[in-house]
């Protein structure tokens, strides 16, 4: 072999090899991480990628899935160029066309909707990813819908109301200067693998570290000095459940109390009503390890703790439960304070940067005066008047029944129709009530056999796209290679489809690379000097780190000013739907606990328990991560599988009122009896057709992903 062939088989970038290292970023856990990437190319093909080492933010660490990332570009299932339907909806039968075709039916598919019935019977909808969702939103707005939904829905922004609502805003954890820290259903080796070292270090200078989780996780193994293992859904019992062994005490901070805070009164009554051995009987935890956790959290201060953007919020009572974590950091005196929780405010794509821009503003300018309410404003009016994007588990009602007004057409952009409840039902609505329906993606997807027009966008190393990051960075990435096949931004395809529309909008006409510079003008950079830098970049007028203090020296962004035990906010609302203004606690279950469903469904079923490999759906047909767990799996404790015949790597069926799936057990001892936890984002055993379409949080209209019953049973079908 000659040095040539050496260096090609090593895959050494050089003149020689023609192989060349192109930064950009794995955008596959949008819209946070994006960890840096280097990507070795040779003839315009991705060869190899790696973390990139100078990236600002992750320092060259990557994930599984982002190591699968040339995997992913270069997967058989892209859509290669533009469709048309010949078949039936479903069917998956397509025809190519150009996009100058594509972009004409499109106009008049959904003008003649606009015409005929109005322009809020056009849902504007984005799935995976979110990136380009300002770009996005402001189409739908200026196409006329008030109508423009996400997988917000059910995703992160529960968590964001409730931060809102509390204290005005998110917060992150003070790491460095921490003496304890609270992890609440924490494990980055799963997920967020950038927080572990923060973690360690506050335990390598001797502090300590509770893990709260369902199941033992590496985080209960590795980091945990107390580890509860506590029964899901039951979080938000634990939380009152320690503030009154704190309030109790005396281990809360009064002054910070009677300063800052506001319905303390109605809180401590609330409280008052789960002494330790009702906590212990509902949690499943020991009295003594119950109290050991409290005290520690309380007199061991300063503590942090960190904010589930899902795992909590994922249960019809997931949206007190976090209101109640969030209490506990105020009842101690930890929000806005050193070593405690700080205040983040969002920057841009609704991440925290230390400087601002006019993405928000962006957004929303062009909202239509005088518009009906959203897809499920009379259903989850705390969500309407909370967020700004409709209520997406309201779709399938609005199909069905076309009130307020019907929704006649879908313009989406990554739709996954497996994220709705009651999947095949969607399905079938879509199919039977919708006159037009367009689908953007990567991959051929459920959503997208259903679609009138298939549109193939392409992949984050394909684009340029806009990123912000903690530590006051900016940055605009280049593509690492040409869209493979006909494949286009989605940016490009939204700008591109006003101009054939003829949008009332010269800035959307103008194109991405005009949006951006009007969003981040004032920020002290430009849109030039990040494409000529090619870099992350430090924008002038940011402020990192973010000095704890401010709320407590400015107030709060609530209606009293302080951080709310008792929520004004939800106390507006009108009292007929029934919500608390207290972050009180209610069984996750409480709709499913009549004998009979109780008798056939034994087994609380939690879904999307979160793995190493997956993300979603979005990752599951991709060949290097599917092969790490090619079988849909569920965890069964050991327990219950002796009682049941159930062998490690049996096929089983588990079921709800709602339908069954198959899947293969993996007994185990890290889930408790009664338990089943099962992965979901598999096409052939999707988890969510088990789910019931009305098993919704009435706060937020979030589904009860990881609370629901089940039956679980050995397979004998072979």
């Amino acid at each position: 072999m000659t040095e040539l062939e050496e260096k090609l088989k090593a895959k050494i970038p050089g003149a020689d090899t023609g192989i060349e290292v192109k930064r950009s970023i794995c955008a596959i856990c949008s819209p946070s991480h994006h960890c840096g990437l280097n990507c070795y190319v040779k003839d315009g093909t991705i060869i190899r990628v790696e973390g990139d080492p100078d990236h600002p933010y992750s320092h060259g660490k990557l994930c599984t899935k982002g190591s699968a990332t040339r995997s992913y570009v270069y997967r058989k299932d892209r859509i290669r160029t533009p469709m048309r339907r010949i078949g039936e909806r479903g069917e998956g039968k397509f025809e190519p066309i150009s996009w100058d075709e594509a972009y004409q039916l499109i106009a008049q598919g959904l003008n003649r909707v606009k015409t005929e019935y109005s322009p809020h019977s056009v849902a504007f909808f984005s799935g995976y990813s979110k990136w380009y969702r300002p770009i996005y939103q402001r189409f739908a707005h200026v196409f006329g819908s008030v109508n423009f939904g996400t997988d917000d829905s059910v995703c992160a922004v529960a968590m964001k109301m409730g931060d809102n609502l509390t204290t005005g805003g998110g917060a992150a954890p003070d790491m460095a200067h921490s003496n304890t820290f609270l992890g609440w259903n924490f494990d980055g080796y799963y997920s967020e693998h950038l927080s572990i070292e923060g973690v360690q270090k506050l335990k390598a200078r001797g502090g300590k570290v509770i893990i709260i989780d369902i199941r033992k996780t590496p985080a209960a193994k590795n980091l945990a000095d107390i580890f509860l293992q506590i029964r899901p859904g039951t979080d938000g019992a634990l939380a009152l459940g320690m503030a009154k062994l704190i309030i109790d005490n005396g281990w809360a901070d009064m002054d910070y109390v009677e300063r800052y805070t506001y319905g303390f009164d109605q809180y401590k009554e609330l409280a008052g009503q789960y002494p330790l051995e009702k906590v212990s009987e509902i949690t499943g935890l020991r009295a003594e390890d119950i109290y050991e956790a409290a005290k520690v959290f309380a007199t061991n201060g300063p503590a942090c703790t960190n904010f589930s953007a899902s795992a909590l919020v994922h249960r019809i009572n997931g949206f007190n439960t976090h209101r109640s974590i969030v209490c506990l950091m105020a009842l101690t005196g930890n929000y806005d304070r050193v070593g405690g929780n700080y205040p983040v405010p969002a920057t841009y794509l609704r991440q925290p940067a230390g400087f601002s821009t006019r993405d928000e503003l962006f957004r929303n300018e062009r909202y239509p005066k005088d518009g009906p309410e959203r897809i499920g404003a009379q259903r989850f009016p705390l969500w309407e008047s909370s967020f700004n994007e409709f209520q997406a588990m309201d779709l399938l009602r609005t199909l069905e029944e076309g009130t307020p007004y019907p929704v006649k057409a879908i313009f989406a952009l990554g739709m996954n129709a497996k994220m709705f409840p009651e999947t095949e039902r969607l399905l079938e609505a879509m199919k039977e009530h919708l006159d037009f329906f367009v689908d953007v993606d990567v991959f051929m997807t459920r959503a997208a056999a259903y679609a009138d027009i298939v549109l193939p966008a392409c992949t984050s190393v394909e684009r340029s796209e806009l990123k912000c990051y903690r530590g006051g960075y900016l940055y605009y990435t280049r593509p690492v290679i040409e869209p493979l096949y006909e494949s286009k931004s989605d940016v490009d395809i939204l700008c591109e489809l006003a101009k054939a529309m003829d949008l009332d909008d010269d800035l959307l006409k103008s194109g991405y690379e005009a949006c951006l510079d009007w969003m981040i003008e004032g920020c002290g950079i430009t849109m030039a000097e990040l494409k000529e830098s090619g870099r992350p970049m430090l924008v002038p007028t940011a402020k990192w780190p973010v000095k704890p203090g401010s709320c407590l020296e400015n107030g709060f962004r609530t209606p009293t000013g302080k951080i709310e035990f008792y929520a004004t906010a939800v106390a507006a609302i009108d009292p007929k739907y029934g919500l608390d203004p207290l972050p009180s606690y209610r069984d996750s279950l409480e709709d499913q606990n009549d004998p009979d469903t109780k008798a056939d469904y034994p087994f609380y079923l939690c879904t999307g328990a979160r793995v190493a490999y997956s993300i979603h759906s979005r990752s599951q047909r991709t060949p290097w991560l599917r092969s790490m767990c090619p079988v849909p799996t569920c965890e069964i404790n050991q327990e219950d599988a002796r009682r049941l015949d159930i062998a490690n790597g049996d096929q089983v069926t588990i079921s709800s009122p709602y339908g069954s799936i198959r899947m293969r057990a993996h007994v185990t001892g890290k889930t408790l009896a009664g338990v089943v936890l099962a992965q979901h984002g598999y096409t052939e055993a999707n988890v969510n057709s088990l789910l019931g379409r009305d098993h919704l949080d009435p706060y937020t209209g979030f589904p009860g992903y990881k609370g629901m019953r089940c039956n679980i049973s050995k397979y004998e079908g072979g």
